[in-house]
């Protein structure tokens, strides 16, 4: 199935499930979830049909790590989304219910609140519509919807908490709209950077880290091009010059335009310690790869992007650039 006509199916069950099941869903009244946001972060749009409260999101979680929602009820989407890795994989495309795999790298999910556009070619907006993606496709958990509403139905445990957040079953109008709320919690910014950054403290980062922050804002790399704070990325979609020629069109799959063959959003770079294997693809197995790969400047392609060009680092320059980079990992949030 193409992306282009997936994302319709996907738009219409949206559209069916808003129209035929909200009349009777409604959210209970709950205490709200305190988000206590990050110094230097915006406040994120929360829908007016999705709050975020606590019993809600205790139950997206419960449902992001159950793998009921699995044909073969092998894997969740905690499999693929491991917390002790920032909510990424640790292989280069992650196993799906039978055990094949998938296409792309997983990326993390910390702060995926704050984007606009997801999956690799941008074509879902929001969080709600997403969740649909992987109970449709033959490569993640490939089970139809009200296979899945039925197995949580005879859950004691799932009917109890569904009533106590939707007043209703389980259906898949919570259970996406759950786990939606439980993800936007995942909003995290404790890194040594930024207790040097926004906190002042001068301690917090080494002198190699420093120099390396230093090489990352300069003209000579133009990193902050693309990785703007606070989160790193500017959400934009850029073909970096990774291939010569993409089997994977990336943004083109939703645009349908030529121009954006091989364009892929641009990546947070908060935790890239621990978000391994890296690039789209997962083809890149260590940072030392992927600051190798940008001094070479690509390879050609008609659509990479002109901020991608070559440069020169020392070994010095190169263990001061990793070091920064190491120090965007959050030590409260990814867990040993």
């Amino acid at each position: 199935m193409s992306i282009a006509r997936f994302g319709i199916i996907l738009l219409a069950l949206y559209l069916i499930g808003c129209s035929s099941e909200s009349s009777h869903h409604r959210d209970i009244q709950d205490e709200a979830y305190v988000l206590s946001l990050p110094t230097g972060f915006s406040q994120f749009d929360i829908p007016e049909d999705n709050p975020i409260t606590k019993k809600k999101v205790e139950l997206g979680e419960k449902l992001f790590k159950d793998v009921r929602l699995s044909r073969n009820e092998n894997i969740s989407c905690h499999s693929c989304h491991l917390e002790t890795h920032a909510y990424s994989d640790t292989i280069a495309r992650s196993l799906g219910t039978y055990g094949t795999s998938g296409v792309r790298n997983a990326p993390s999910i910390v702060n995926v609140a704050y984007k606009k556009k997801l999956f690799m070619e941008g074509g879902i907006s929001d969080l709600e519509r997403q969740i649909f993606a992987p109970f449709d496709h033959e490569l993640e958990f490939d089970l139809m919807l009200d296979v899945v509403e039925q197995r949580l139905k005879q859950d004691p445990e799932y009917v109890r908490l569904f009533a106590e957040v939707f007043d209703t079953l389980p259906s898949i109008y919570g259970i996406t709209r759950a786990i939606a709320a439980f993800e936007r919690t995942l909003v995290m910014a404790d890194s040594p950077f930024d207790r040097y950054f926004y906190h002042k403290d001068q301690n917090a980062l080494s002198e190699s880290a420093k120099r390396g922050w230093a090489l990352f804002q300069s003209s000579k790399l133009n990193c902050t091009a693309c990785h703007t704070l606070p989160l790193f990325t500017n959400h934009s979609f850029e073909n970096v010059g990774l291939y010569e020629y993409y089997k994977d069109n990336g943004l083109r799959t939703a645009t349908m335009k030529e121009s954006d063959v091989g364009k892929f959003p641009v990546p947070t770079l908060r935790n890239v310690e621990v978000t391994y294997p890296y690039m789209h693809d997962g083809s890149m197995k260590t940072l030392d790869e992927v600051i190798e790969f940008y001094t070479t400047g690509g390879k050609s392609h008609p659509n990479q992007s002109p901020l991608i060009q070559p440069f020169n680092l020392t070994d010095g320059e190169k263990e001061d650039l990793k070091a920064f980079l190491l120090s965007l990992t959050d030590d409260s949030f990814v867990k040993p």
